[in-house]
């Protein structure tokens, strides 16, 4: 899968400045669109071409990353886009929870920005 448009759901302002310095370090023809949250996140994907790959935390006010991954699996003109959930803790529940709703994976907030440019170089396949 060749990744060119991103959408990144989030609604940690720290967060997305530290993604979006860690994605233009590893590929700076990535594009990164934001949302932050999951109502948002629907409403942007209705008014913008569609992204390759969306990145999405649980934890957000008004819909959380649970949520909307389920809107966005239920809906034909969505379903297809891959969906990485994060969030502050990974356990095995969780990671179950977010594959058997169609999440591709789900990973912890690296502690590290060197860390999450791993984990986004594995995730978007840049290796």
């Amino acid at each position: 899968m060749t990744v060119r448009k991103v959408l990144l759901v989030d609604d940690d302002v720290d967060d997305i400045e530290l993604f979006l310095e860690a994605l233009l370090e590893l590929d700076a023809g990535i594009t990164c669109t934001h949302a932050k949250n999951g109502v948002d996140a629907l409403q942007t994907l209705t008014k913008t071409s569609l992204p390759d790959l969306i990145f999405m935390d649980i934890n957000m006010p008004k819909m959380n990353g649970w949520d909307c991954l389920k809107a966005l699996k239920n809906d034909p003109h969505l379903k297809h886009i891959p969906i990485v959930m994060y969030s502050t803790s990974a356990h095995d529940t969780e990671v179950a929870r977010a594959l058997s709703l169609g999440a591709k994976c789900l990973f912890r907030k690296p502690h590290s920005f060197n860390e999450l440019k791993n984990t986004l170089q594995k995730v978007i396949g840049l290796t």
